[in-house]
């Protein structure tokens, strides 16, 4: 099921992605009896179901025959997103939407510190300054919630760390896409987000029980499921088919902003002032650093962008 976007096309899909994405605070927050790995695995779960019926619709039977000759890299990427998926869920069950989604957002910073480390790709003086800027609103927000025990509203500093494996293990995943296709090699994401899904839901399963969710809870797990990682995930990767590494990592920052905005409004929960401070400075250095990426006319192979779907 071919779809082919224009360049204002691709950029109104990815703020409808990110829309779906910021739905994650707010949906948890009304769950009734539903712990932090049982969620994680219902979610999973839901989200391999979902996936295993849009893809064949999408890209036809070939995409499960992927799954054996994608070679080591994809399975190691698949394991990249099942970090991503189990850390994103469990971190939200121990601290606030606004610190897990503001950790969360070093990913491109984080992405751009390994390709330095592992790849040797050169980093401009403004992706070194936006680094330190962003690790001392990180710092910030940390540095509160270890002094105020639990952080107040912030959440608990173990919430945040916890989300901090996002970032780590999105950063991972694109170095290893990268390195493979410096190679030659292509790794096709869409069967390694469905491994990443797999993988979760399977590791999740001993730890999710005894079961406490109710219908009610299974209705919103399916949601996320469906609505908040499987169809975003699928339409980010178009997305990011058409637009520069940049312009998605610009895009992405909304979810920061709509997932804030829907847990405040939807689910009444506040935001910490060092959350508030932390996040400024951290959103600041990414706006900084991206809108001079996008004044670049050069596009290197590190401005493919790898979706940060979680």
């Amino acid at each position: 099921m071919p779809l082919h976007l224009t360049h204002g096309g691709a950029v109104g899909l990815m703020v409808a992605v990110t829309l779906m994405w910021g739905t994650a605070g707010m949906v948890t927050r009304h769950l009734e009896g539903a712990h932090s790995f049982e969620i994680t695995f219902w979610r999973g779960l839901f989200t391999v179901l979902s996936l295993c019926a849009i893809l064949p619709l999408w890209r036809g039977p070939k995409v499960f025959r992927a799954l054996l000759a994608g070679g080591r890299e994809l399975w190691i990427s698949g394991l990249c997103w099942a970090v991503m998926f189990t850390a994103f869920m469990v971190a939200l069950t121990l601290a606030s939407t606004a610190s897990v989604l503001v950790t969360m957002s070093l990913g491109p910073l984080l992405t751009a510190l390994a390709a330095r480390l592992f790849i040797g790709h050169r980093l401009p003086a403004r992706t070194w300054l936006a680094i330190v800027v962003a690790g001392l609103g990180i710092g910030w927000m940390y540095g509160a919630q270890l002094l105020g025990g639990t952080g107040g509203a912030g959440g608990s500093l173990l919430g945040t760390l916890v989300a901090l494996c996002v970032p780590l293990a999105g950063a991972a995943n694109w170095t290893v896409v990268q390195h493979a296709q410096a190679r030659g090699q292509r790794i096709d994401l869409v069967p390694a987000v469905l491994v990443g899904a797999v993988l979760c839901t399977l590791a999740t399963l001993p730890l999710a029980m005894p079961f406490r969710a109710s219908a009610h809870d299974l209705g919103l797990l399916a949601f996320l499921g469906l609505f908040q990682l499987a169809i975003p995930c699928v339409l980010s990767v178009l997305c990011a088919s058409v637009l520069k590494a940049p312009e998605v990592a610009l895009l992405a920052l909304l979810e920061v902003i709509f997932g804030i905005a829907l847990a405040w409004l939807g689910a009444n929960e506040k935001p910490a002032p060092s959350v508030l401070t932390g996040g400024a400075m951290v959103i600041g250095a990414l706006l900084f650093n991206e809108l001079l990426a996008l004044r670049g006319r050069r596009t290197t192979v590190a401005d493919q962008a790898v979706p940060g779907a979680h």
